[in-house]
């Protein structure tokens, strides 16, 4: 409980018009895109630059006051869901790109940032930002970097991490310090900026960033390979990497996730077929032309029923954006849609479908299973109905199977979205007593007091590790 003189020192830092304890205005940062979680914060603050950060994260840290740190509230794993009330700090302020530093290929930005104004900030100027989450319209700059965001061109680009030089980061005690530099080589110390990047807010808060630019691919071709076979799919995408061909794109949609986009976006995708693969590949047009013709070839092989390259730049545009609409699309279906991220190696994606599949059977539900197969990384997701509990304990169940499946099959329980409240039980499966204990004592050296977003990451207890029966 935030007493009338806290919230009087509050306002004295940000100003009467950045702080809002109404019920309403408490009500609307209750909840994030994950189902299922809602939890009512005491406070919302939102600061206007670095100093104002720090000086409510001093206070807080005083007076013991959890933290939530949040962006648009994409986010999917409850990781901005404030479970243990506190204040949440809105960056709606600190939204501004700072600069745009062509001779060294950086661009350095405040956390409010919308990745797409800066994705086409620098394009406008030539240069690239390959980070690009399906949220990327929304989100900012300063959700991604806490969530080390992935998206569509992570097999050929990397994710959020790969593309962050420097921060600047308000500590819990309220020290401001900064990583990094506009530097291709700095090996001065511990790597601060990689461990802050992918923290889910529970180090610090993460008030400007420098990322690193790449130049703009000079052209792209866009590919859509129909199947009637899912495994037949699924032996493709290791093929091509199997083939030292790195597609800037490789994404895989099942029919239930096809017959859903085609009827939220109406640009005529096949609906009476098991599977499709969207393939893009950039860079020279030589490489380009290379590379399509034998991911044409490898896709013919493997028994597609179809291989069609999209033949203008609207219908390239159109199939990636009906990739992107594929969580929007499937939540139409049912009141509520929960939609996870498991991921396995490559040469583990048919498997791991086919296992998706089983485990949706067994427990009578639907799962409709889209995501970047070039990188492993499956969203299976269940359009279904909070209300009916029997249902959503069978949901429950079916992803917990999930998540064992793809540990068992070396992959991991998050590929993207993050660990969050929702999968913090899990974590253990996957890092183990002592990798669990490990990151603990990292967050106790930066947050004795635990104020930092808590409740995430790290679960009061484990889930029992599943024994799957034949």
């Amino acid at each position: 409980m935030i007493t009338s003189t806290l919230k009087d020192a509050f306002v004295s830092i940000v100003g009467e018009d950045n702080v809002d304890d109404s019920k309403a205005g408490r009500l609307v940062y209750s909840y994030d895109a994950t189902p299922q979680f809602q939890s009512m914060p005491d406070m919302i603050v939102a600061p206007r630059n670095t100093k104002e950060v720090s000086q409510i994260v001093k206070l807080c840290n005083e007076y013991k006051i959890p933290i939530v740190p949040r962006g648009s509230g994409t986010n999917l794993s409850a990781g901005t869901c404030p479970t243990e009330g506190g204040i949440v700090i809105l960056f709606k302020h600190m939204n501004k790109i700072l600069e745009l530093d062509e001779e060294n290929l950086a661009v350095t930005v405040q956390p409010g940032v919308i990745t797409l104004d800066l994705t086409k900030t620098v394009e406008a100027a030539g240069l690239f930002y390959p980070p690009d989450p399906s949220s990327m319209k929304i989100s900012t700059i300063g959700g991604n970097l806490n969530e080390n965001s992935g998206g569509l061109r992570g097999l050929k680009y990397g994710v959020t991490r790969d593309y962050v030089l420097a921060l600047e980061i308000v500590l819990p005690n309220g020290d401001i310090i900064r990583t990094g530099g506009k530097l291709a080589k700095d090996v001065a110390g511990y790597d601060l900026t990689r461990l802050f990047v992918g923290s889910e807010g529970t180090l610090g808060i993460i008030t400007e960033a420098t990322l690193k630019l790449i130049p703009m691919p000079e052209t792209k071709k866009t590919m859509l390979a129909l199947y009637q076979d899912m495994e037949a799919a699924a032996r493709t995408v290791s093929r091509i990497i199997a083939n030292r061909i790195i597609p800037a794109t490789l994404e895989f949609l099942d029919q239930p996730t096809l017959v859903a986009v085609e009827d939220y976006a109406k640009i005529g995708l096949p609906t009476n077929v098991k599977a499709v693969l969207l393939i893009e590949q950039d860079g020279s047009p030589e490489i380009v032309e290379r590379d399509m013709k034998r991911i044409a070839e490898i896709c013919q092989e493997e028994l597609a029923e179809s291989v069609q390259i999209a033949k203008t730049n609207e219908e390239a545009e159109n199939l990636t954006a009906a990739r992107r609409a594929a969580l929007s699309a499937l939540a139409r279906l049912k009141p509520t849609t929960i939609l996870e991220d498991a991921t396995v190696p490559r040469s583990e994606i048919a498997n791991m479908v086919r296992a998706i599949n089983e485990i949706a059977d067994k427990y009578n539900v639907r799962i409709a299973t889209f995501g970047h197969a070039g990188d492993g990384n499956l969203h299976p997701t269940c359009p279904t109905d909070i209300r009916d509990r029997d249902e959503i304990e069978r949901v429950e169940q079916a992803f917990a199977e999930i998540f064992a499946k793809a540990i068992e099959l070396g992959g991991t329980i998050t590929g993207e979205h993050g660990v969050g409240a929702m999968k913090a039980p899990y974590l253990e499966w996957k890092l183990g007593k002592a990798g669990i204990a490990a990151m603990k004592a990292i967050k106790d050296s930066f947050d004795p007091n635990n104020i930092m977003n808590p409740g995430k990451v790290f679960a009061k207890e484990s889930r029992k590790r599943l024994v799957v029966t034949k």
